[in-house]
């Protein structure tokens, strides 16, 4: 048959239920706007003035390399996001971010595959681990160190600086290339032609040889180990499990060399959501994994907006604002939660409630007995309940 009996999706039309709003007739770009329903649509509730708080990966340059790619965003792509910036980096079997440093602290998420990390502290101890799905690592500022794909990997890089750029790092390679060959023979006691062929600028990443087995790679130092792991296996964490969902929370209480970036990882089912709440010590960072999502962020003085998100996609909540996010898709939704800070820290809009006396809650938004009775003094990070839960029009 010539004709096309799939079903196709309607053409939205920013006119909202109520009658608000009018056709748009174009010219526009119709699949950015499916992925954006609540933004082309905004819901009644949203007001005011309020900064874009969503930047997707797809939309950033990719830097190509033999050995793998990179690309980031930073307050450059996403203006409000002065505390921190994200690199999304992939290497192959083989691919090596060379050896290198940076001024501000690196915190990563592994994503898929399998990658070998080395670093040397400030006082000859060294670490050599390899990382999986799921695992994290964590380099302070000034600790040189380099990342290896033992297969096909993928992973989230975190700065805790939003003006970061991972092109403008500290590397080994680009400081042999800006050092007269003569002090690089005085200084290593060797002639100078053993520099003869060192590259002319920096490498970033190359292709190497997939490396042997971590065991038959590591490298004794007089000096010892480092004291405090570099890497944490987030995934081997026991996870606070609440109706829709479960958390897992890592910082330097459990991850003590992390003394700037801390961190969640959220599920959230269909038809539940991350509860109402803020964060009384940073701005947010989030990175969605998997899923659709949409967040309304309550900025205060009668401002509010809404946002949707997919896997790929960055977003982020201003200091102390109020927010929420829903998994508005049919599959479970993952995300980070990253905070420029040594705790996680979370207030529950409920539990505030519920710890409150009665009285004071009752009468400041007239609530009635049916909210005051289901109020919980215990914090869940993720709810669903039965009747009032969300569910996308497919269900």
């Amino acid at each position: 048959m010539s004709e096309d009996y799939r079903p196709k999706k309607k053409i939205p039309q920013p006119i909202r239920s109520d009658g608000a709003g009018a056709i748009d007739a174009g010219p526009r770009n119709v699949l950015r706007d499916l992925q954006n329903p609540n933004m082309f649509i905004p819901p009644k509730t949203d007001e005011g003035l309020v900064p874009n708080l969503k930047f997707s990966f797809s939309d950033t340059n990719m830097k190509l390399n033999f050995g793998g790619w990179s690309r980031e965003i930073t307050v450059r792509e996403l203006p409000v996001s002065t505390t921190i910036a994200g690199v999304n980096m992939s290497l192959t079997a083989g691919g090596v971010r060379e050896l290198h440093w940076h001024q501000e602290a690196e915190w990563s998420y592994m994503i898929t595959g399998r990658a070998r990390i080395t670093a040397v502290d400030q006082n000859g101890r060294n670490f050599i681990a390899d990382v999986g799905p799921g695992d994290l690592w964590y380099f302070p500022p000034g600790i040189p160190h380099s990342i290896q794909g033992l297969e096909q990997c993928e992973f989230l890089l975190i700065f805790d600086d939003g003006n970061f750029s991972d092109l403008s790092t500290l590397s080994i390679s680009d400081w042999f290339a800006h050092t007269p060959k003569d002090v690089l023979s005085a200084n290593f006691g060797v002639p100078e032609s053993a520099f003869r062929n060192i590259p002319d600028r920096q490498v970033y990443i190359y292709q190497g040889e997939v490396p042997e087995p971590l065991e038959t790679q590591e490298v004794s130092s007089p000096y010892g180990e480092v004291p405090l792991s570099f890497k944490y296996e987030l995934l081997k964490q026991t996870p606070i499990v609440t109706p829709g969902g479960s958390a897992r929370i890592v910082d330097s209480r459990n991850f003590p060399i992390s003394k700037t970036i801390a961190a969640a990882l959220v599920e959230i089912e269909p038809g539940a959501m991350r509860e109402m709440h803020w964060h009384p010590n940073n701005a947010e960072w989030q990175y969605y994994l998997s899923g659709k999502a949409r967040m309304t962020v309550f900025l205060g003085n009668g401002t509010a907006r809404t946002f949707d998100y997919q896997a790929g996609d960055v977003g982020y909540v201003p200091f102390a604002a109020g927010h929420y996010i829903q998994n508005t898709g049919t599959e479970t939704v993952w995300f980070l939660e990253i905070f420029k800070s040594d705790r996680f820290e979370d207030v529950s809009l409920n539990q505030w409630m519920a710890l409150t006396p009665r009285q004071i809650t009752e009468t400041n938004i007239n609530a009635g007995p049916g909210l005051l009775d289901a109020l919980r003094k215990e914090k869940w990070p993720v709810v669903k309940y039965p009747g009032f839960s969300y569910y996308p029009k497919e269900h």
